[in-house]
């Protein structure tokens, strides 16, 4: 008992390869069909649309510029706070509509660890919208 291969060694004129051209015949068909039709699909119903003299209300949620010290001492929009103060304008700040963003302002020679934890209580207040605010002039160490 043989198994077939490839290869047509005995001569009875069966061919064990696939035969591509056929579907590449029906693949090309399919290709016009849609290139033919993909145009018509695109027409829009035409509507007349009331007009109206409203405007659209844009409200952007507001900033809070929160900078933080060498020494560690936090500044919420310019004003001093302890981390008590923070983290109660922070839960005020989260049930707001919109968010407001939290820009921090870091100085560079702070403790990452300083910075994580003013993260950490804006996450656990709520608080998604976070930025890191840089000195695009300084120069990098």
């Amino acid at each position: 008992m043989a198994f077939g291969g490839l290869t047509n060694d005995t001569g009875d004129g069966d061919n064990a390869e696939i035969n591509m051209i056929p579907l590449i015949d029906v693949m090309l068909v399919l290709l016009v069909i849609f290139i033919i039709t993909a145009p018509l699909m695109t027409h829009a119903v035409k509507v007349d649309l009331p007009v109206a003299a409203s405007q659209p209300n844009d409200v952007k949620p507001e900033t809070i510029q929160l900078s933080i010290k060498t020494d560690g001492s936090v500044y919420w929009n310019a004003e001093p706070v302890d981390a008590a103060a923070w983290q109660a304008r922070m839960e005020a700040a989260a049930q707001q509509t919109p968010q407001p963003e939290i820009h921090i302002r870091a100085d560079g020679e702070l403790a990452y660890k300083n910075v994580v934890k003013i993260m950490a209580d804006a996450a656990q207040a709520g608080l998604g919208k976070l930025g890191f605010v840089t000195d695009p002039g300084a120069s990098v160490r």
